[in-house]
């Protein structure tokens, strides 16, 4: 793990303290399935099931540090996968803050859930449903992540992100930043060059 977190800032992906900090404390393996734990500190996306992956920790430090994270912040993790960066934002917002983290597939959100409990964290909340809908119930969000890619960056993302809030999520090929500057107003930022799952909407590609 140390060696991977070394490269990862040796090659400017981790920068602010914080999340080299989560980075440590949040063992990628914890959340690994038990047949590739072998392949836990490879620098590579690996399969969780359901045709789903926990992502390159590369692609998660770059996200991550994408967000300008801080303490207290609410923030919406859209798929949570293995869970594994619902622990990250948990660790780097801290008590004061909140994670809702959503995820359309039961046994993944499942699996996510036994893999968290051995960090204790009370504020992380994990939700079964459609995350291109956001989640209503927890807006307004400072961040909101995506783990899985659309043609676009929904509508109800936009809806629920507080006016100088920060959307990370693939687009396509790319990571995008969104900062919203007014309520339908945002300065857009493409990073290309990335490759994720498909965000899948009642049971279509988004």
């Amino acid at each position: 793990m140390e060696e991977l977190i070394s490269q990862l800032i040796d090659s400017g992906y981790l920068k602010t303290p914080a999340i080299i900090e989560a980075f440590k404390k949040i063992d990628r393996r914890d959340f690994v399935p038990e047949e590739l734990k072998g392949f836990a500190y490879v620098n590579e996306p690996l399969m969780i099931g359901e045709g789903q992956t926990i992502s390159q920790p590369l692609t998660v430090a770059f996200m991550l540090e994408l967000l300008e994270l801080a303490p207290g912040q609410n923030i919406l993790d859209i798929g949570t996968g293995s869970g594994w960066q619902a622990a990250l934002l948990a660790k780097i917002v801290g008590l004061a803050g909140k994670v809702i983290s959503i995820e359309r597939i039961k046994s993944l959100s499942d699996r996510a859930k036994k893999s968290l409990l051995k960090f204790h964290f009370n504020n992380i909340e994990l939700i079964v449903g459609d995350g291109s809908q956001g989640c209503p119930k927890g807006a307004p969000y400072d961040r909101v992540v995506a783990a899985a890619s659309a043609q676009e960056i929904p509508q109800p993302w936009k809806d629920q992100i507080k006016i100088g809030g920060i959307i990370v999520a693939p687009v396509g090929e790319s990571l995008v930043k969104l900062t919203k500057l007014g309520e339908t107003e945002f300065k857009t930022e493409r990073f290309p060059g990335f490759v994720f799952v498909p965000l899948i909407k009642d049971g279509k590609k988004s």
